[in-house]
């Protein structure tokens, strides 16, 4: 697939640029459905975008659904916590009135019952997503699609809206939403920042085998576009 590739000379610059792209998704599910949906990832990456776009005040927030690409299995008060970064960053100002719906259940592993109470909070996210936003790690993953994942599989190709998988290169065990559902959106964007994850982006457009860089996944699937935001 070819991506459209959006750069920006600094961060705040793609900060502004997409989060109007965002709003302009948002407010089209809410012109045409009433409600509107979004999945964001959490990282370091994000953080200042959560800050511009929930500080925007021309998005209806109240009949905006917020969610997670993914998760690590831990409580809110850790600061590995995607949940925390979320609420910190984006959901302040007006993005306040937004509903959230974390993907941690509370459990102490992702065992079943777990993964089935956060299955059941997501069922109530309108779908299509009217926008959802990756990152990419240095390793090649996206959302919690790790190499070596004991999950991985599934995570690219399962009809369920979450799982928990583990992986080598992701320390906590993590819950995710798989690839199918990821891909059930309106927009699709992947917004990395600096020089060395460019060239990891330029080895994942290159032939190989998804299981090393899973982020190809994303890349070569025909379903949506990929929008990408990337500053140095």
């Amino acid at each position: 697939m070819t991506i459209a590739r959006n750069v920006f000379a600094t961060r705040d610059r793609l900060a502004e640029a997409l989060a109007e792209a965002v709003a302009e998704n948002l407010n089209g599910g809410l012109d045409e459905r009433g409600k509107a949906s979004l999945a964001v990832s959490g990282g370091s990456t994000p953080k200042r975008f959560f800050e511009v776009l929930g500080a925007r005040e021309d998005v209806d927030w109240e009949n905006v659904t917020v969610t997670l690409v993914d998760e690590r299995w831990v409580d809110e008060g850790s600061e590995r916590s995607n949940a925390r970064l979320v609420r910190d960053n984006l959901l302040q100002g007006p993005a306040s009135a937004a509903r959230f719906v974390p993907l941690y259940a509370g459990t102490a592993e992702p065992d079943a019952a777990g993964i089935a109470e956060t299955n059941e909070a997501v069922s109530r996210v309108p779908m299509p997503f009217d926008a959802v936003i990756l990152g990419m790690g240095n390793d090649g993953h996206t959302a919690s699609f790790f190499p070596g994942g004991d999950a991985l599989e599934d995570a690219l190709n399962a009809d369920g809206p979450t799982l928990a998988i583990r992986a080598p290169g992701a320390g906590e065990p993590r819950v995710t939403f798989t690839l199918p559902r990821l891909l059930d959106t309106r927009a699709l964007y992947l917004h990395i920042e600096g020089d060395e994850k460019a060239e990891v982006l330029d080895r994942a457009l290159a032939t190989g085998p998804v299981e090393t860089m899973p982020v190809r996944a994303v890349l070569s699937q025909s379903h949506i576009p990929v929008s990408l935001y990337w500053c140095p």
